[in-house]
């Protein structure tokens, strides 16, 4: 059987949609899977069972990213097609079956909606991530046994999910500290290539015997084996943060001018905390745009996200200082 798995430009997306990749996966053993996704987000697919083909497609003027897909896919009689970029893409192709996201529903989470598509819900399959030796050792290599890990995630796609600095410095300072939770734990700091500047003010206010700076320097299935070798994330709602639910490790999100139940980590091992204001309070603020250079993130204080962290900490059992 052949499939094509057409997924998202954007890492988070594109984690999302795993789950429903991997219940295809399990229906159908021994299936030649093609994946294509956006450029950036195509090394998450490395690993897949049964990878004939992986396909990355780089956005090109005048839909020329899709002409690419379409010269390479052509020539193949497909057994499904599934579409998860609502185009009309698997009309050009021989396909038995098509399976096409048409309509984009807010008030749910995403990964319910594309569990849906295939007739997995309302228990859909969570989001997973496929990892091959190689990224288990070179995690091992950046993340050598020894204490606790307490993984961070300060950037974000876009200024305004990020939660400040200073305030994360306070954060883990107090998780690590004595009395905290994770009191001497190890501290491994992420990010994605060109986010230096944003993680610099982090990473110089932590302390550099127990700070581990992955920011920039793993690809993407090398940065999900790191963050499976962690105890807990905390990060702004990024694609980070759905790598690290992905992997299954315990996963707080930060959330602020963005949808925490369209778009939050997915599985009990995960949670959330967001400012007090609503996403849609925020966003009618006067003046609010997304572009604007400014975090939308400042009325999150660090006790609110201390208790979020504590609270899902007890609950998962993570952490030697909780008690109990």
């Amino acid at each position: 059987m052949r499939i094509l798995f057409i997924t998202s430009n954007r890492i988070g997306d594109a984690v999302q949609s795993t789950g429903i990749l991997s219940a295809l996966i399990q229906r159908h053993p021994g299936a030649a899977i093609t994946v294509a996704s956006g450029a950036v987000c195509a090394p998450l697919f490395e690993a897949v069972p049964g990878l004939n083909r992986l396909l990355p497609m780089k956005k090109r003027k005048y839909a020329g990213h899709w002409r690419d897909l379409w010269w390479q896919t052509v020539g193949t009689r497909w057994d499904l097609v599934v579409d998860l970029r609502a185009s009309k893409f698997s009309w050009t192709v021989l396909c038995g079956r098509s399976l096409t996201v048409t309509s984009k529903r807010d008030d749910e989470p995403r990964v319910l909606e594309l569990a849906r598509l295939i007739g997995e819900e309302p228990n859909p399959p969570a989001p997973t991530l496929w990892l091959a030796e190689e990224h288990e050792r070179a995690a091992l290599e950046a993340i050598p046994e020894g204490a606790p890990v307490l993984a961070v995630g300060p950037t974000a796609n876009w200024i305004g999910k990020t939660w400040m600095p200073e305030r994360f410095v306070d954060l883990v300072r107090r998780l690590t500290g004595p009395g905290g939770p994770l009191p001497n734990a190890r501290l491994a700091v992420f990010g994605a290539p060109g986010e230096e500047a944003q993680a610099a003010p982090l990473l110089e206010a932590l302390p550099a015997d127990r700070t581990i700076d992955l920011v920039g320097k793993a690809q993407l299935l090398k940065t999900a084996a790191c963050l499976k070798r962690s105890a807990f994330f905390i990060g702004n709602d990024s694609g980070l943060m759905h790598i690290s639910a992905a992997v299954g490790i315990p996963t707080l999100g930060l959330f602020g001018p963005s949808s925490e139940r369209r778009y939050g980590p997915w599985g009990e091992h995960c949670g959330y905390v967001r400012t007090p204001e609503s996403l849609q309070e925020i966003i009618s603020q006067p003046g609010y745009h997304h572009t604007l250079p400014k975090s939308w993130m400042t009325n999150l204080t660090t006790e609110a996200v201390e208790a979020a962290a504590t609270d899902l900490m007890r609950r998962l059992e993570v952490g030697s200082g909780l008690g109990g």
